[in-house]
């Protein structure tokens, strides 16, 4: 079970305050996992991924997320380290992967893009070998083409991409805000239409566990969601607030200077344990807004 994490905020913030320098960073979680369902493995070491948005509007470079992968231990990476502590963004993705399909690459190692919009999953899709091809064969050529590795997390996105289409909006127009509403319905357009291919294609699957995070660069939509209703779904937590901001070595708070939410984090484990200043965990299969 893989681990991920998202910053948007109205500041940017250094990296190193999400993916190293917290005592419980998301570094720290690729070999310290402690609410994976496996808990026999609490070890993330199959690649990882960076993805953020420059706060820098010359040549257009804000439009499209920067991705960074690499397939070396998210611990053992210095490369990482090193630009972590030097870089600045607003709206972040991070991923840690502890592989359930596709082998171990680059091209399958999270996040992903396409032209704006930015993708990451930490789960599975059941008995997705048997639904692959009906996957496959539901997508125009620009979204099939479009991916180049081989796990369930990256066909899922492709197929994403295919129902905003079907709903008349165009992924590839770059440094559109499409609103929350919009990729809202067309994840749940796509989160639908996964399960139906499960049920059709097997009895009695085992469950699938789609926490997915996507976002434009403006809005940002995740889920938690299991297609069981016994069974329990992959952990994700999210904190709000002013500022998420260091107070001693290893330890950090968010501040609530007002009623305003200036600063969202999500991720599958807390990267603090204060309890006096906690995080929530998301409601499973909730549909509200």
């Amino acid at each position: 079970m893989c681990r991920l994490l998202l910053y948007k905020g109205c500041d940017a913030i250094v990296l190193a305050h999400l993916l190293t320098n917290p005592s419980h960073s998301l570094i720290h979680q690729s070999f310290d996992a402690r609410l994976r369902l496996d808990h026999a493995r609490p070890i993330n070491g199959d690649g990882h991924g960076i993805g953020y948005y420059s706060n820098d509007t010359t040549n257009h470079l804000h439009l499209t997320p920067c991705i960074y992968n690499s397939v070396i231990p998210a611990w053992n990476d210095s490369n990482l380290a090193r630009l972590a502590e030097k870089t600045r963004s607003r709206l972040v993705f991070a991923h840690i992967r502890a592989s359930t399909a596709g082998s171990l690459s680059e091209t399958n190692c999270h996040p992903w893009a396409y032209n704006s919009f930015m993708w990451m999953h930490n789960g599975s899709v059941a008995s997705f070998k048997k639904i692959k091809r009906k996957l496959q064969a539901s997508l125009t050529d620009q979204f099939y083409d479009h991916v180049q590795g081989g796990t369930d997390s990256e066909w899922s996105f492709a197929l994403f991409l295919q129902k905003l289409q079907d709903r008349g909006v165009d992924p590839s127009r770059q440094g559109v805000d499409f609103g929350h509403s919009v990729i809202r319905a067309a994840m749940l357009d796509t989160i639908s239409q996964l399960i139906s291919w499960i049920n059709d294609s097997t009895t009695n699957p085992e469950p699938s566990l789609l926490n997915f995070c996507v976002t434009d660069g403006f809005s940002v939509v995740c889920t938690r969601y299991i297609s069981s209703k016994t069974s329990t779904a992959a952990s994700l937590y999210f904190i709000s607030g002013s500022k998420f901001v260091q107070i001693a070595d290893g330890q950090y708070k968010m501040e609530r200077k007002d009623k305003g939410q200036e600063v969202i984090m999500i991720a599958s484990e807390p990267l603090t344990w204060d309890p006096k200043n906690p995080w929530i965990a998301v409601p499973t299969n909730c549909r509200e807004s």
